[in-house]
Formats: structure tokens, C-alpha cells, sequence
């Protein structure tokens, strides 16, 4: 690989890598986001009750925790590019398959096939864009997985909007496919992963990828990532999975598990997917609750632009402890709001749709862009996209379980309910991102590990310096 001939194709050529690194994500956005209001149209179609439109929404999480769980395993042997460009054909062939289905079963069936390709997805974008980054933009460039992820899903509310009047569901899954294509051929531009080539020994590609990105020191670079991969092939991935394990990164990997499980259980996506049913179930017309849908759509990215510029100046724990007060106020006011109120009532629906609207602000400027940076930072290199793989398994399965119960709740105890459910998990969740969670901004990656593994425990969280032996300093 050359070395570009001028600073503008080095841009250009950087620019690049990032953007399409980063579109698989808004395939998954796009996927993600589609359902909402296509669930309208197909439970008329179809007929179905809340069991079944449970898991024509779920069913494709139930692929994504298939997905991740394979991935992960597939990049770290195969490279992060080659699992790119399955994970678009796997979109493209989902997405077909869903808009022809002929009966529930099958739409159910494809939608898991489209969960195998967002797995991949959450799973490989976020360690891709991860070790291609430089430090001191890492969180910001990670990010750009979670932008296009809104991206993707504004573009659906868009598409379910303009073609609701005709209650043309199977064109708003089916033109999933055009991204899809686009996705499949700007990958074969992409380059590997300049950290796994290292650890194949492919040094001279590793180091010409980092020149033609503009790094200053690309040997230099080059050199430190190969330093902390001859001490994991010392040890053996054996080894390497025991002490992830172990008393030096054991509490790391809590992190990661508890970060990656209660970033779903707070319900973030059952806003995604329910939004038109919910505002629907408060006194919403269908019209009015895709218009509202679409308006979460847009605040949703315009909020996510705005952390991307925050992440690395504010840093990613102060952001998450931020983002669950506001999304623990929002549902202690829809909760109380709902309970206390009859159904239909006017002052419930506006209520009802400004604390989703602040729900999605605290968590877009917050756990939406910190959750899978911070993930990717705590894993060692050596097993990064195994364990990226089991982190995002647990994530999908609790994302899966509750997009399966949130519309059978929503028919037996009630919207009140599930909103204060959702408001006690918040609580939880600040306590344990207090507790245990470090601050990673500033770090090169094999600095957080140095260090991880030198410290082990007790540890305290500095809001400075990430994990730090002793009890007396607090963040």
C-alpha cells in the first residue's frame, strides 16, 4: 500500500475508512428503527396479538445475540473487513426475505436472519473503528458507529412516514436493501484493521495502513501495539481468558457485562421500536404518533452529533452518571403522570411524548455514544473481539428480553408500571456506574490495559487516571 501522494488524499482516504467503518451501523439503525411503525400496518395484516407482535419486533435481537456471539470469534481469526462484508450480505438477504415473507413465520424467520447481520455489526464496527482511531480522537471516531446508528434510524421513520398513507410495510423493510448494496461495495475499499494485523505478524501492512491515515509515528505505533501482543502470545488465549477472569481484570470485565446488560434494561429500546404504540396507547391518532415518531427520529441524531463532540472532552463516565438522572426523571414523571391521569387524557399524551423526547436526549448524549467505547477500552487486545462477542451476546439477549415483554406488559400491567420499572433500573444503573466504572478518555488502549493488569483490585474509579490502586481517592 502507497503512501498517499498529497494531504488531501490522505484525508480523503481517511474519511473514507471511517464512513463506511461506520455504515454497517446504519443498517442496524435502519432495522432497528423500521419496526415501529411497520408493526402498525402488519398486526392489522397478519392479525396479530401482543405475543406475536412481541416477536415479530424481538426476533430480530434474537439473531443479534446470535450474531455478536459469532462474530466476535469470526474477526478475531478472519480479520474485521472479511466479517464486514458477510455481515452486508446477510443485511441485503434479510431484508428481502422480510419484505416477501407470506405469513408471520417467515417475516419472524428473516427478521432473525437481519438480527445476524446487526450483531455482527454492533460487534465488529465498534472494535473496528476502536483500534483504527488514534487516542486522542478514539471516542469521538468510535461514536460514529452510534451517529449512524440514529442516522439509520431516522432515515426509517422517514421512509415509514412517506409510505404510511399506503400502509406499505413490506417497502419500508424491503428498501433496507439499497444501504445494504451500497454497504457491501464500499467495504471491498476498506482496509484491515491495523491492530489485527499486528497480531498476524503483517508489520509492513500495519504500519503503511497508519501512514496513509496521517499518523505521525506510524512505526512507532506500530511497535507498541506489537509489544502488548508478544506479551498475550507469551501467555496463550487460554491464559489470556483465564486472567480476563482473574483478580487483574476481573472487575473490568463486571464493568463491561453490567454496562452492556443495563444499558438495555433502562429501555431505551422499547422506545425505539413501541414509540408509535405507546403514544398510540396515551391518545395519540396513528397519523400523529408517526409524525411524534419521526421528530424522536430527528432529535435522536442532532443530540448524538452533539456527544460525539463531548465524549472526549467531558469523558465517558461523568457522561453516563448524567445520562441516567435524566433518564430516571423521565420516567418518574411518565410513570406518575400515567398512573395518576386517565387514559386519553390530553395533558398524558403531551406529557407522555416531551419525557420521551427528554428520555431519548439524556440517553443520546450519553450511554448512546459511551456504552460500546468504554466496552471496547476495558477488553484486553488479545481477546477483544472474542469477548466484544460475549459482552454483546448478554447485550442482545437483555435487549431481546425486554422488546419480547414490553408490548405483553404493556397489555397486562400497564404503561404506568413499566415506566417506573424502567426508572428503579435507572437508579441501579447510576449506583453501578458509580461503583465501578472507570474513566478511559486520554488513554491509548494499551495503556488502559498496562495499567489494568498492573493495579487489579482494590481499585478506585479517578475520573484522571481510570482504575487506581488505593481507597482514599475517590472521582
Amino acid at each position: 500500500m502507497n503512501q498517499p501522494q498529497s494531504p488531501t488524499d490522505g484525508r480523503r482516504f481517511t474519511t473514507m475508512v471511517y464512513f463506511f467503518g461506520a455504515l454497517g451501523e446504519l443498517m442496524f439503525g435502519f432495522d432497528t428503527g423500521v419496526i415501529g411503525v411497520a408493526l402498525l400496518f402488519i398486526k392489522k395484516e397478519m392479525k396479530l396479538d401482543s405475543v406475536l407482535q412481541g416477536w415479530v419486533v424481538s426476533s430480530l435481537l434474537l439473531g443479534a445475540a446470535i450474531g455478536v456471539g459469532c462474530a466476535g470469534i469470526l474477526s478475531d481469526r478472519f480479520g474485521r473487513r472479511p466479517v464486514l462484508q458477510m455481515m452486508a450480505a446477510i443485511f441485503a438477504l434479510g431484508a428481502l426475505g422480510a419484505a416477501l415473507s407470506p405469513n408471520v413465520i417467515w417475516l419472524i424467520f428473516f427478521r432473525c436472519v437481519m438480527g445476524l447481520g446487526v450483531g455482527a455489526s454492533a460487534v465488529v464496527v465498534t472494535v473496528y473503528l476502536a483500534e483504527i482511531a488514534p487516542t486522542e480522537h478514539r471516542g469521538r471516531i468510535a461514536s460514529l458507529g452510534q451517529l449512524m446508528v440514529v442516522c439509520g434510524i431516522l432515515l426509517s421513520y422517514i421512509l415509514d412516514y412517506a409510505l404510511s398513507p399506503i400502509e406499505a410495510w413490506r417497502w419500508m423493510i424491503g428498501l433496507g436493501l439499497v444501504p445494504s448494496m451500497i454497504l457491501l461495495l464500499g467495504l471491498f475499499y476498506l482496509p484491515e484493521s491495523p491492530r489485527w494485523l499486528v497480531k498476524r505478524n503483517r508489520i509492513a501492512e500495519a504500519e503503511a495502513i497508519l501512514r496513509r491515515m496521517g499518523r505521525a509515528q506510524p512505526e512507532s505505533e506500530a511497535r507498541e501495539i506489537e509489544a502488548i501482543e508478544a506479551q498475550q502470545v507469551k501467555r496463550g488465549l487460554g491464559a489470556a481468558l483465564r486472567e480476563l477472569a482473574g483478580p487483574g481484570l476481573r472487575l473490568a470485565l463486571i464493568a463491561t457485562l453490567g454496562l452492556a446488560v443495563l444499558t438495555q434494561l433502562m429501555g431505551i429500546n422499547s422506545i425505539i421500536y413501541y414509540a408509535p404504540t405507546t403514544l398510540v396507547t396515551v391518545g395519540f391518532g396513528q397519523t400523529a404518533s408517526i409524525i411524534a415518531n419521526v421528530g424522536i427520529g430527528a432529535l435522536n441524531v442532532i443530540v448524538t452529533m452533539i456527544a460525539l463532540y463531548t465524549v472526549d472532552r467531558l469523558g465517558r463516565r461523568r457522561l453516563l452518571l448524567l445520562g441516567c438522572i435524566g433518564m430516571v426523571l423521565a420516567m418518574v414523571i411518565l410513570g406518575i403522570t400515567t398512573l395518576a391521569l386517565p387514559r386519553g387524557n390530553g395533558v398524558v399524551a403531551v406529557v407522555t411524548l416531551l419525557c420521551l423526547l427528554f428520555f431519548v436526549v439524556s440517553f443520546g448524549m450519553s450511554w448512546g455514544v459511551c456504552v460500546r467505547v468504554v466496552i471496547s477500552e476495558l477488553l484486553p487486545l488479545s481477546v477483544r473481539g472474542s469477548a466484544m462477542g460475549l459482552v454483546l451476546v448478554l447485550n442482545w439477549l437483555a435487549n431481546f428480553l425486554v422488546s419480547l415483554m414490553f408490548p405483553i406488559a404493556l397489555a397486562s400491567v400497564g404503561i404506568a408500571i413499566i415506566f417506573l420499572t424502567f426508572a428503579v433500573i435507572g437508579i441501579i444503573t447510576f449506583c453501578f456506574v458509580f461503583g465501578l466504572v472507570p474513566e478511559t478518555k486520554g488513554r491509548s488502549l494499551e495503556k488502559i490495559e498496562a495499567d489494568l493488569r498492573q493495579h487489579g483490585q482494590p481499585f478506585v474509579v479517578s475520573t484522571s487516571q481510570g482504575y487506581k490502586q488505593g481507597s482514599d481517592t475517590r472521582a
